[in-house]
C-alpha cells in the first residue's frame, strides 16, 4: 500500500460530496432523462438491424427530421443541467419534441426516447429550488435543560410557591 491511497481516498470523497451538493442545486435527473431519451429517437431512423441473414433497414424519409429533434432533446438535456433558470422553458419544449418525435422518428423511438423524454421534461417543469437551511449557531440557542431562560428572569431558581 503506497503512502498516497489516503489522499486519494479523501479526494475521491470530496469530489463525490461536490457533485451531490452541484446534483442538488439543479434538475440533474430531469436532464439526464431528457438527454437518455435524445439517443434513441437519433439513432433508430439511421439503425440497420440484423436478424442472422435479414437486415431490416429502419431508415425513412423523416430521418433528419429525427436527427433534428434528438439533437435537440440532447441539447435541452444540456441545458438543464447547467443553465437551470430556463427549466420550464426546457422541460416544455421536450415534452413537445416528444409528442412530436410519435409520427417523425418510429413512434418516438420505440416508444423509449419517447418515455424518456416526456418523463424528463415533466420533472423539469416541475422541479423547484429548494430553499437552504438557515445556519445556526450554538452559542446563540438558549440552553432551556438548566432552566436559566433570561426572558422570564427565572436565572436557574426555582420557586416553591
Amino acid at each position: 500500500m503506497s503512502a498516497e491511497t489516503p489522499a486519494a481516498t479523501g479526494q475521491f470523497t470530496r469530489r463525490r460530496q461536490q457533485f451531490r451538493d452541484w446534483r442538488g442545486t439543479r434538475p440533474f435527473w430531469a436532464g439526464l432523462l431528457v438527454l437518455l431519451g435524445g439517443f434513441p429517437i437519433m439513432y433508430f431512423p439511421y439503425a440497420n438491424l440484423k436478424f442472422g441473414n435479414l437486415t431490416v433497414a429502419m431508415s425513412t424519409t423523416a430521418g433528419a427530421g429525427s436527427l433534428i429533434i434528438g439533437v435537440l432533446l440532447v441539447v435541452l438535456g444540456i441545458s438543464l443541467w447547467f443553465q437551470k433558470h430556463v427549466r420550464t422553458f426546457a422541460g416544455v419544449a421536450a415534452i413537445l419534441l416528444a409528442l412530436v418525435s410519435i409520427p417523425v422518428s418510429n413512434f418516438g423511438g420505440f416508444v423509449v426516447g419517447f418515455m424518456l423524454s416526456l418523463v424528463g421534461g415533466a420533472m423539469a417543469v416541475a422541479w423547484a429550488p429548494g430553499k437552504p437551511k438557515p445556519v445556526t449557531d450554538a452559542a446563540d440557542e438558549p440552553n432551556h435543560l438548566s432552566g436559566t431562560i433570561p426572558a422570564n428572569g427565572a436565572n436557574g431558581r426555582h420557586s416553591a410557591g
